[in-house]
């Protein structure tokens, strides 16, 4: 089946990319999310199933599939609203669903690989299709955005791939040249440890530039920006869960080595950093698109933080990259709203979006709550946990100083938000206001609905497969 998928998305985002008419265009598109839904419930039903031999729907994969699934149903829809609304050229459009649909497979294919180097084949795939989806627009800030992210990228899937040479110089003088997840985490404890913490380190430098993580953060915020909502929805997202799932897969070789508590080390600093840096720009920022991007990173140091306490840790920090990836896809989509009637980003051309979209504001509101981690926002339930794991692996200080820097964000958050659904809005002027309708918002409802569901209410079948995807790590 994951040949069938594989051929059958690609062949599409090739039809979409030479075909100008709009009607075949979306016809297209809906019999995309056909194959991915079905292909969803495939993998689910098929747990732990090898495909073509680099392919393996373990838990991790089907959970974060599910999440994209969710997510790429209101993303096409948001586009193809965006795009109405726009009257771009068939030409723009052609390219923009191609370079969506490319994204989000190539997306899906690095979740359900069981091999380091298949899975960088796919992460540099997403790196081409994300540059098309920023540079839609085509003006001279796109162009800038796109280079930058294309510039960034390229260094970390070089780190990657330098690191991905160490991991196979060091397979070799263990007697194999596998460089599946499964082999690496068995020949974890017989690997040579010089060679393994400098893999280690190029392969996770390079993943948090898909992530969001120092050092290589700024790679997401520009290209966040500029991209269409839709597209900053599925960046700020679903692909930002494919850089979790790098980090985490070979986290989990290094949980397994005598390297352990070094790794932990590592990603301590960089985690405690990315907060740290979410902080500063997020007090500073003005461009409400940037501020959510920031948001992602100090979300993404919260989940490493997870990572390193351990125990109940581990749970959370899935439990975590779910729920953001609702959250903040959710804010995303509303974000096109805004735009649509202020025609700007800046929080000083905004306010009273109450008077102008109500629901649209009650959806900005909830996701303002659900985004900093308020009751019953599901956030609450994994950050909690996250603090509970942090206090119990005795890393007292990093939980003040993190706690600290949480507050700062809050407010800094709070206060921009506040401005924008009740402060009167400067020099607005209220003629020719687009009308939004309501029900765009039905997506956002569901998606923070959702995040409140499994945070109070969780499945059993959903806890049972975080439970196993955290079964190698361990406690």
């Amino acid at each position: 089946m994951t040949g069938i998928y594989l051929a059958g998305a690609f062949m599409i985002s090739g039809l979409l990319f030479f075909n100008r008419n709009k009607t075949y265009n979306y016809l297209l598109v809906i019999g995309f999310l056909v194959l991915q839904i079905g292909f969803t419930i495939y993998e689910y039903l098929h747990i732990h199933t090898t495909e073509l031999n680099y392919f393996t729907a373990d838990a991790l994969a089907i959970l974060l599939l599910v999440t994209l699934t969710i997510i790429s149903i209101p993303a096409m829809y948001h586009s193809y609203v965006y795009l109405d609304t726009k009257q771009d050229n068939p030409k723009h459009r052609a390219i923009y669903f191609a370079a969506m649909v490319a994204l989000l497979t190539s997306i899906s294919a690095a979740y359900l690989s069981n091999h380091i180097a298949v899975t960088w084949i796919f992460v540099e795939l997403t790196t081409l299709s994300a540059s098309a989806l920023i540079y839609h627009r085509r003006n001279n800030r796109s162009l800038e955005g796109t280079w930058k992210y294309v510039f960034v990228c390229a260094i970390s899937i070089t780190l990657i791939f330098i690191g991905i040479l160490f991991l196979s110089f060091t397979l070799q003088q263990a007697g194999t040249d596998d460089l599946s997840f499964a082999v690496l985490i068995k020949k974890a404890p017989q690997l040579n440890l010089f060679w393994l913490r400098l893999a280690f380190i190029f392969i996770f430098t390079g993943f948090t530039a898909k992530l969001g993580l120092v050092p290589m953060y700024t790679a997401g915020i520009d290209a966040k920006d500029k991209a269409p909502s839709p597209a900053g929805a599925i960046l700020s997202s679903v692909l930002m869960n494919m850089g979790f799932v790098g980090i985490f897969r070979i986290y989990t070789v290094m949980a397994n080595s005598p390297l352990h508590l070094w790794t932990n080390h590592v990603i301590l600093i960089a985690a405690i950093l990315s907060i740290f840096v979410a902080t500063v720009y997020m007090t500073k920022v003005k461009n409400i698109k940037r501020m959510f991007a920031y948001s992602s990173i100090e979300h993404m140091g919260i989940v490493m933080l997870g990572l390193v306490a351990g125990g109940i840790g581990y749970y959370a920090a899935i439990l975590h990259i779910i729920f953001h990836a609702f959250i903040k896809s959710s804010l995303f989509f509303q974000m096109g709203q805004v735009y649509r009637i202020y025609k700007s980003k800046s929080i000083y051309d905004v306010g009273n979006y109450f008077k102008y979209n109500l629901t649209g504001a009650i959806v900005m509101l909830l996701g303002f709550f659900s985004a900093t981690a308020m009751p019953p926002s599901g956030l609450f339930i994994s950050e909690f946990l996250i603090f509970r794991s942090l206090f119990e692996a005795g890393y007292l200080w990093v939980l003040i100083v993190v706690m600290l820097l949480l507050t700062v964000i809050i407010w800094a958050f709070g206060k921009n938000i506040f401005k924008l659904l009740f402060s009167p809005a400067v020099d607005f002027k209220e003629d020719n206001i687009e009308k939004i309708n309501p029900m765009e918002s039905i997506s956002q409802f569901l998606l923070l609905g959702l995040v409140v569901y499994l945070g109070l209410n969780p499945p059993q079948e959903f806890v049972t497969l975080i439970q196993e995807a955290i079964k190698n790590l361990p406690h």
